[in-house]
């Protein structure tokens, strides 16, 4: 089930960025939630987070809904690569 979020998360970045390849994510369990960190170049990070943080909110809705589906939290952080 973790891998479907990962996928979706992944995916998600992979196509808003021009360096598919410099994306990562790592997945950390906290016991009541999945805390995943998104890993992109640098240059690349506006692209994530865009304006105002539209992009990174619509980001974490999208997956909040297919976690709350599920019936699992899942928070996610945006970190400097």
């Amino acid at each position: 089930m973790n891998e479907d979020f990962r996928n979706l998360v992944l995916l998600l970045a992979r196509s808003l960025v021009d360096e598919p390849d410099a994306v990562s994510l790592s997945e950390e369990d906290q016991g009541q939630k999945i805390l995943y960190r998104l890993k992109v170049a640098e240059s690349e990070k506006g692209k994530i987070i865009g304006r105002g943080g539209r992009t990174a909110r619509a980001i974490r809705a999208l997956l909040g809904a297919a976690a709350a589906k599920k019936g699992v939290r899942i928070e996610l952080e945006i970190v400097d690569g």
